[in-house]
């Protein structure tokens, strides 16, 4: 199997929804663990205490919620970055991840001849997309 590198993202109490939003835009399975699964009672136990999307694509997409008292990881400089040549593919995740999010950059063709763009979705996690320009 070798090693992967795969985003975690943590989430205040937003992590079913988010991780609901990515399964519509790549596609997948989803499995999700709450922390009332686990034996928690009360509030917290909604909360989810993993979720772990797997997509046809082959990325691996992890998340969880932060349940009162525990300190949220900070994400400073972190962005998930998709890259490729499947260029209908990947525009149509750039389309689905910045709607109902912000575009803060466009997705077009740049000096070094890939498209690419940046935008953060609705849940406030920033992606950046790059689709590789023809090599002739």
């Amino acid at each position: 199997m070798g090693t992967n590198l795969n985003p975690y993202l943590h989430f205040t109490d937003t992590a079913r929804a988010a991780m609901e939003f990515y399964r519509e835009v790549f596609g997948g399975t989803l499995n999700v663990m709450t922390f009332g699964d686990m034996g928690t009672e009360g509030p917290e136990a909604a909360k989810v205490m993993h979720a772990q999307l797997e997509t046809p694509s082959g990325y691996l997409i992890m998340g969880s919620d932060t349940p009162e008292g525990m300190s949220r990881p900070t994400g400073n400089g972190i962005t998930v970055s998709l890259s490729g040549d499947q260029a209908d593919e990947l525009r149509g995740y750039f389309k689905l991840l910045s709607d109902s999010g912000a575009v803060t950059m466009p997705l077009e063709k740049q000096m070094w001849g890939d498209e690419f763009g940046a935008c953060t979705d609705r849940f406030g996690v920033d992606w950046m997309v790059n689709i590789a320009g023809s090599s002739a």
